[in-house]
């Protein structure tokens, strides 16, 4: 009926809005990999994060040019407030459905689980690897093109198969591949002939690839679980959601590299801070049946539900 069109239609705009932040991100993060490592090699931090700082005021100047019509206070007052209190309502009323937030705490466990790139990233620039500014930059820059390789895989190969088994079998792969790391901390991959830059490229290479796979499906997803009315507050939510579960993460990452004492000089324990990071990104695998209805779709079915 006209409900199953505006949701067929919500989803496929969601889709194509998925596909164009990733082509933005990319862009943006290509500049400022390629640009970010070269700069500190030749400027103070403090020039850099001033250069940065431009950017960000450019965007304030050109708010001033956006025409708006100018809204009575009182108008404004009440009628903010009788929003507010509708989308809170309607936005708790969805949220209580079982078919929302399942497939929610999913995502949030799922996202939640601990890293240690923060560790990895001082052993890298540290005096055992001793990566540079410049060096990193470049690490970035592949990464980037990586991830723009991740869209096109998953537009040409991945839109017919299920979300559910796209996140699955995301996951498996990850933790041999994040497990490979242990090469690079214990300078095997020297013996068998891999410089560590050339180690930390294809690694890059590989997890950007397989994280943008992952990455996708949720925002298609996030899309398909939003009901008419309440869209945009929803999809914003089940973001916030989705970034706060990345915090959460990191925090987690942080208390395990405290507790097993990786610090920027000493880094005896950070394989098995590696090895404990990716292993527990399985945990969140026995609940993967909260999925169940909503994520046996693929991306193409729902784009095809538009009218």
């Amino acid at each position: 009926g006209d409900l199953h069109r505006l949701e067929g239609v919500y989803c496929g705009m969601l889709c194509i809005i998925a596909r164009s932040n990733a082509v933005s991100e990319f862009l943006s993060r290509l500049i400022s990999a390629y640009f970010s490592g070269s700069l500190l090699e030749s400027m103070k931090p403090t020039q850099v994060f001033g250069i940065v700082s431009i950017l960000p005021l450019l965007v304030g100047g050109i708010s001033f040019l956006i025409d708006e019509k100018p809204i009575e206070p009182h108008e404004m007052r009440d009628d903010t407030m009788d929003s507010i209190k509708d989308q809170v309502s309607s936005l708790w009323g969805a949220l209580s459905e079982p078919t929302i937030w399942k497939p929610v705490l999913f995502i949030f466990l799922w996202q939640a689980t601990p890293s240690s790139e923060g560790a990895m990233f001082f052993y890298l620039t540290g005096p055992d690897i001793g990566f540079g500014p410049e060096f990193m930059g470049r690490v970035r820059v592949v990464a980037a093109v990586s991830s723009l390789v991740g869209v096109w895989v998953y537009n040409q190969f991945l839109k017919r198969v299920p979300i559910k088994d796209i996140l699955l079998w995301t996951s498996i792969i990850s933790v041999p591949l994040g497990l490979s790391q242990l090469l690079l901390i214990s300078h095997y991959n020297r013996e068998i002939g891999i410089p560590d830059g050339a180690f930390v490229f294809g690694d890059d290479v590989a997890s950007s690839i397989l994280g943008e796979l992952a990455f996708l499906p949720t925002l298609v997803l996030a899309a398909r679980l939003c009901p008419p009315g309440v869209e945009a507050v929803l999809f914003a939510t089940l973001m916030s959601i989705y970034n706060g579960a990345s915090t959460v993460g990191t925090e987690i990452g942080a208390a395990l590299t405290k507790a097993l004492s990786v610090t920027e000089s000493d880094f005896s324990n950070l394989a098995w801070l590696t090895t404990i990071c990716n292993v527990s990104s399985l945990l969140p695998l026995f609940l993967i049946g909260l999925l169940d209805g909503i994520g046996d779709e693929s991306t193409e079915e729902m784009e095809d539900s538009r009218p």
